[in-house]
């Protein structure tokens, strides 16, 4: 007999994607403790890698070598992925608090969430400066400046190591250029001093040889849009200013109750802070005994060992010791390809010192870019026909992407009596009922979706938007609903939880939109579904797929991609800002489109059958056809390019069936692709689209006009 999936019993949360959180998800993906449900919660999908950033400026690196993918590391984790700056932390309840989603709880946490900079309180600094840290901010804002023209002028505050090594990479990246400028670091005490007197005259024999001003013992006043004034009247030319110095705490962690040493969490040999469920590891952790200064090297070092205690906090295994070595192999970059290595008070500098610390960095993120791929379980030897062929050769995808196609759906509808109450009207085609009650006109729909994301709050979002779409569509005004949630077997705890998160934010999602949830029905299966039964009211006569006529503009209000790029998700193929963007784009809803829209001859939403599925429906009932602009229909990032690797969701050979008159290579491959909570597809009269288009971006949906409906049957590209 199989044995059932196993439950989820408790909830492991990672705050940030430092440098030790990152390994232990991949520690985690190879080898996962059954029963934990793990969380990991950072601003964005990315999380850089700071050893790499001096070679970023100085130009030796892309942008996109520093970048560990948090969304790609969190699947091969199986782990969820929750995009937002915490607030704060319940440490009595147990509870992460983040703007715009209800409170995450957990039964066991850890931090690593670095260090911030205190620059902003110098006098002009946050007007017209930028930090080193967070570094996507200034890695942008540098490349920026960098591809400027004329003279530049830069000014890096504090004489630290890390301000060095900044300050020298921009000098390096100038004369690369042949771009004239100056490059000052300015520091209020003597610089250098966390490096031996040997190292720190390397250092400042490098920084003079490239043109680096070094002025020490001087504290600033002001810094404005042209220069950084000295409390001594002295004012440094700055078109550039950033800072690499005054390195703090998050003073959100002051707030948790957590005992503390000077703002950074105080834990224990065990990475315990005061709350022995709490753990902290990296820069925003104190080591209370055995003490070290912020580095990198002991965050990477602490990771297996947190590793361990989270699993024998969660039940699994004891805890174990982190010793942290007395001396590290200090590696600093010296602008060119050119690096320092200090050690045991020896220091050696030079090519071959560079290329080493090239060497480690690269194999550190390399662990990231290269993930193990983990086979799926052997299928049982003895079996019945036809297995393999049903299971497919890919994962099956979750949202729009795992519904069945259409010409099964027609099939079954196709053998269906038509209605016999006279108060309900048959719409053939349609997503939607419409109801008569009286003088009122109802429209009734519903929608689920297979879960794609392990974040029940994002799921919920983008499945209440989904739902929401054939109301929309038809211009009805959403009136009531109720959910249908099916949970993978977990805990009483957890189900309170999940249900928690998921009806907070439906009920968010569903007024947001003039509606009212009224009940639901919930139940545990193998994995999470969530869906919705809509009702709307229509004040006008609804807008059907019917209504089209010859020369009528199409106007779509999203970009096409999401159903590529949740498949590319899956298997770990997507960049992780391509996927949050689609995120954002799915979570829109299009209540003001809808009712920008009001004027449409035909209108439907774009989901499950792609666009040229969903546009052929809308033709063959308003009895036309259609051309479309390929060039102008919108796409979401990096879903040509995954499109251009045969990438595809499960459905699109369906899709592409229903339309094989098209091409399908390219761009032209996306018309097929099954869309989740995807946009309206509107035929308006021709002389009003380029206004309603206008409106619609003015609203802040990326609508355009992607073609015209035609007197000749069938779908067609423009030539």
């Amino acid at each position: 007999m199989n044995r059932p999936p196993l439950p989820l019993t408790r909830d492991l949360v990672l705050i940030g994607g430092g440098h030790t959180h990152a390994l232990l998800l991949r520690k985690w993906g190879m080898n996962p403790l059954p029963g934990a449900r793990v969380t990991v919660i950072n601003p964005g999908p990315t999380a850089p890698y700071s050893g790499m950033l001096p070679g970023f400026v100085a130009g030796h690196y892309d942008r996109d070598a520093l970048d560990i993918d948090l969304i790609k590391l969190a699947r091969f984790a199986g782990a969820r992925v929750v995009l937002g700056a915490v607030e704060g932390i319940d440490a009595e309840n147990h509870r992460v608090h983040l703007p715009h989603r209800p409170p995450i709880a957990f039964d066991v946490a850890a931090i690593n969430v670095g260090i911030t900079s205190d620059m902003p309180a110098l006098p002009g600094f946050a007007e017209h400066a930028v930090p080193a840290k967070p570094l996507g901010r200034f890695a942008a804002r540098w490349a920026e400046y960098l591809s400027g023209d004329g003279p530049a002028s830069i000014v890096v505050i504090g004489g630290g190591v890390a301000g060095a090594e900044l300050a020298m990479a921009m000098a390096h990246a100038l004369l690369s250029r042949r771009r004239q400028g100056t490059v000052t670091v300015i520091d209020n005490a003597t610089a250098l001093t966390a490096t031996k007197p040997k190292s720190a005259d390397t250092i400042r024999k490098a920084m003079a040889e490239l043109g680096v001003t070094l002025i020490e013992s001087a504290s600033i006043a002001r810094i404005t849009a042209e220069y950084v004034e000295l409390t001594d009247g002295q004012q440094i030319a700055a078109h550039f200013v950033t800072g690499a110095a005054g390195a703090k705490p998050y003073d959100w962690m002051a707030e948790t109750g957590l005992e503390m040493q000077d703002g950074f969490i105080k834990v224990n040999s065990y990475l315990q802070s005061s709350d022995p469920l709490i753990f902290a590891a990296g820069d925003c952790a104190h080591l209370t005994e055995n003490p070290r200064p912020k580095a990198g090297v002991y965050a990477v070092r602490e990771a297996p060992i947190l590793f361990n205690n989270l699993r024998a906090a969660l039940g699994s295994g004891r805890l174990k010791r982190y010793v942290p070595q007395n001396d590290y192999l200090k590696l600093i970059s010296l602008g060119g390809k050119s690096a320092l290595g200090e050690r045991l008070g020896k220091s050696f500098s030079g090519s071959l010192m560079w290329r080493w610390k090239d060497h480690i960095d690269q194999n550190f993120m390399n662990k990231f870019r290269d993930l193990p791929k983990m086979e799926p379980p052997a299928l049982p030897h003895a079996r019945a026909a036809g297995m393999q062929e049903a299971l497919g050769d890919k994962p099956m995808c979750g949202g729009c992407g795992a519904k069945l196609g259409r010409g099964a759906l027609a099939d079954v509808l196709n053998q269906r009596p038509p209605p016999s109450r006279d108060d309900v009207v048959p719409l053939p085609g349609d997503d939607a009922a419409l109801l008569k009650t009286g003088d009122a006109q109802q429209v009734m729909t519903t929608d689920h979706l297979r879960s794609f994301v392990h974040d029940p709050v994002l799921m919920t979002h983008i499945a209440a938007v989904h739902a929401l779409g054939d109301i929309w569509a038809m211009g009805a005004q959403p009136q009531a609903a109720t959910t249908t949630i099916i949970l993978p077997r977990m805990s009483a705890t957890l189900q309170s939880r999940t249900l928690n998160e998921i009806m907070a934010t439906a009920d968010a999602v569903i007024r947001a939109a003039g509606a009212e949830i009224v009940g639901g029905h919930s139940s545990m299966g193998d994995e999470m579904t969530i869906g919705f039964t809509l009702t709307g009211l229509c004040e006008k006569e609804p807008i059907t797929l019917s209504g089209g006529k010859p020369g009528d503009a199409l106007i779509l209000t999203k970009p096409l991609g999401s159903g590529i790029l949740m498949a590319a998700e899956m298997a770990g193929d997507a960049e992780g800002e391509w996927v949050a963007q689609a995120y954002t784009h799915m979570s829109q809803p299009q209540g003001e489109a809808s009712r920008l829209l009001r004027a449409a001859h035909a209108m439907t939403d774009v989901t499950g059958f792609g666009l040229a599925g969903h546009l052929q429906g809308l033709c063959v009932a308003s009895g036309c056809g259609a051309v479309l602009d390929l060039d102008a229909i919108p796409t979401m990032s990096g879903a040509v390019e995954l499109s251009a690797r045969g990438v595809a969701s499960t459905l699109y050979p369906e899709n592409r069936a229903l339309v094989p008159n098209l091409p399908e290579d390219g761009k032209a491959a996306l018309l097929f692709d099954p869309q989740t909570a995807g946009g309206l597809l509107a035929a308006i009269a021709p002389d009003t689209a380029t206004v309603l288009c206008d409106q619609l971006k003015a609203a802040g949906y990326p609508a355009a006009i992607i073609g015209h409906l035609t007197e000749t049957p069938g779908l067609a590209l423009q030539s």
